[in-house]
């Protein structure tokens, strides 16, 4: 689609916008980075039309330039409306953002959400294209929408299914991995949050990561996740997360095996490497 409401289109408009908007003011992208809190690589890119906004960037640019008078939230807001954009345009951060409940699914690795800084920026370094400026600019987004979500208030009421075979795999160190397995029982101990550990056995979801909102899904694959908001996506999907749920350990129980983790790998030797040794002697 290469109409004005596109999602190229669209986009565009928005950073043409914002581009033309800053210059008048004479801000730099930095500075406007600064004032709203938002990652500058992040905001460089909404204006060249290469990422779209959320309802959070355009409420924090409306307080930037009050002279548009609320021109970006009300933009933003119109074109959620607009038929003809594909669901991939309507960012998932929105909906991450206004949704009361989070159910949440990781295959092989621990979710984003709940990533130490040291297990993420050790998972972004594998990524063949992670310049350093880029793999910077990832880990910085990632723990900004950790603090933003753990931080709301109200706070979501989120379940978290815990892939089992994420706490053997080594993600950096060992030292990462017992203060990795620290972070998940601070997450277990949330009054607002259920996790539980899928043990390692078939299920339906080994291809794809899948966050349910109250009114979208975000599902991740290999090189790009989608947003879904079509009522058929959703009634599959929602059965699929609750089956994973279904043959998952109990919370006791996870918490139970997140502690024998921890400490495992507080000794400073894969579980893994520890079991094989175990298995030759």
């Amino acid at each position: 689609m290469t109409g004005t409401k596109g999602t190229a289109g669209v986009a565009g408009h928005f950073g043409r916008e914002l581009r033309r908007t800053r210059i008048a003011r004479g801000l730099t992208i930095t500075e406007v980075a600064r004032r709203t809190k938002i990652n500058a690589a992040h905001l460089s890119r909404i204006e060249l039309g290469q990422r779209p906004p959320t309802e959070r960037i355009a409420f924090e640019l409306d307080k930037v330039f009050p002279e548009r008078q609320g021109w970006f939230s009300s933009w933003h807001g119109d074109s959620q409306s607009w038929p003809e954009i594909p669901a991939a345009f309507r960012h998932w951060p929105d909906y991450e953002d206004r949704t009361t409940t989070l159910r949440v699914w990781m295959p092989g690795i621990i979710h984003g959400l709940m990533q130490t800084e040291n297990y993420a920026r050790a998972l972004i370094a594998v990524f063949p294209d992670a310049d350093r400026a880029t793999a910077a600019a990832r880990l910085r987004n990632r723990m900004e929408r950790q603090q933003h979500f753990w931080e709301r208030q109200p706070p979501v009421l989120a379940t978290f299914v815990v892939d089992e075979l994420s706490l053997y795999r080594r993600v950096g160190s060992p030292e990462i991995m017992a203060a990795q397995l620290d972070r998940l029982l601070e997450v277990a101990a949330l009054p607002t949050v259920t996790l539980q550990v899928m043990p390692a056995i078939e299920h339906p979801a080994n291809n794809s990561g899948i966050t349910l909102a109250d009114s979208a899904d975000w599902c991740e694959h290999a090189v790009a996740g989608y947003v879904f908001t079509e009522p058929g996506i959703l009634r599959v999907l929602a059965p699929r997360f609750d089956s994973l749920r279904a043959e998952s350990y109990k919370a006791s129980e996870s918490v139970a095996l997140l502690r024998e983790m921890r400490d495992r790998w507080a000794t400073g030797v894969s579980p893994l490497t520890a079991m094989g040794r175990a298995g030759t002697a």
